[in-house]
């Protein structure tokens, strides 16, 4: 049987590192776009947080039977976050732990996950909603 396949993407961003922090998420075959304030993060705690956002929010949107047969490919400008998914990374970063953890539980509820680098001139609108939720969050302060 073939598998239906949704392609993301990803990216997170934070103003000082740490600082204010923020995830987008863009599914273009689901028309979709979200981002997400995070508080006070590291550039890598928002990029993990931007996956597991994007693993959760599709879930929800296409339902557990569905997303069980569903391959999801997430594309991110993050080479740190791509290559620990493929085992080419340790993680050195404690902190970026349990989000991997997270982020390898929920890709139990998938087909299949795979993550892919890409050049940050192809994720233009994943990084355009972080500084849109960035510069929300800096007026509302």
């Amino acid at each position: 049987m073939e598998k239906d396949k949704i392609i993301v993407y990803i990216d997170g961003g934070a103003r000082g590192n740490p600082g204010p922090a923020a995830g987008g998420v863009f599914i273009p075959q689901l028309s979709k776009k979200y981002s997400h304030y995070l508080g006070k993060a590291t550039n890598n705690e928002a990029e993990y947080s931007a996956a597991i956002f994007a693993l959760k929010k599709i879930k929800q949107l296409i339902g557990k039977e569905k997303a069980e047969k569903t391959g999801i490919e997430i594309r991110s400008d993050s080479e740190l976050l791509v290559n620990q998914f493929n085992g080419k990374y340790k993680i050195k970063e404690k902190t970026l732990v349990p989000f991997f953890i997270e982020i390898w539980n929920l890709k139990q509820d998938f087909g299949e996950v795979k993550f892919v680098h890409i050049p940050r001139e192809e994720n233009k609108e994943a990084d355009f909603l972080v500084n849109r939720e960035l510069d929300h969050q800096n007026k509302l302060l």
